[in-house]
């Protein structure tokens, strides 16, 4: 799928917002990606996963034993992915705000995990679940995601196979633009704030 494509999906799943949004990175943009939207429709997220596992070369996905995701934003997606790969998909979520496994999953000793994200834009959340896969036993060999929002920047340790990279513009709380700031600021992802 091309970039076109995949907007294409964003937006007629009115998955493409505008406004002024205060991103589970902690940055700010004029756009989201409310993947849980485009997500929705299973067809769709069929073929998404279908797109992104083909984005993964050959040599990468014969040594993957298991699709790990975070929760919230990574479970469809990795379950997804599961599906594309015929894998067994799980995931890992912060009860008390650090990632661990539970529901009764397990990563088996050595397996090695392709991470699975919908949205990256600094990495933090992949980095702290990939701490969650290695703590357990785990070896992350790759990150697949649906999008990339790091303009390239991100550094995951691993090789990162999105399936588009949209460069809208994120900023600091302190260098927010005039008329973004005059926007009351919504936080629509699914971490909460920490205190």
């Amino acid at each position: 799928m091309t970039e076109d494509e995949v907007l294409a999906e964003f937006r007629s799943s009115q998955a493409l917002l505008e406004g002024h949004f205060k991103l589970s990175s902690g940055r700010h943009s004029a756009h989201y990606l409310q993947c849980a939207r485009v997500l929705m429709n299973p067809e769709r997220a069929s073929r998404l996963a279908l797109a992104i596992a083909q984005k993964i070369p050959r040599e990468v996905k014969s040594k993957i034993d298991l699709v790990v995701s975070p929760a919230m934003g990574g479970l469809i997606i990795g379950h997804e992915m599961g599906r594309a790969l015929n894998k067994d998909a799980i995931f890992v979520e912060r009860p008390t705000g650090t990632f661990e496994l539970r529901r009764g999953f397990a990563i088996p000793e050595g397996a090695k995990v392709l991470m699975v994200e919908d949205v990256v834009t600094t990495g933090l959340s992949s980095r702290e679940a990939m701490e969650c896969v290695r703590a357990e036993g785990g070896e992350v060999i790759a990150e697949a995601a649906l999008v990339d929002r790091s303009a390239g920047s991100v550094d995951l340790g691993v090789p990162f196979f999105p399936l588009v990279a949209i460069n809208f513009p994120t900023y600091a709380e302190d260098e927010l633009p005039e008329d973004l700031a005059a926007i009351p600021v919504t936080k629509p992802g699914s971490r909460s704030e920490k205190k």
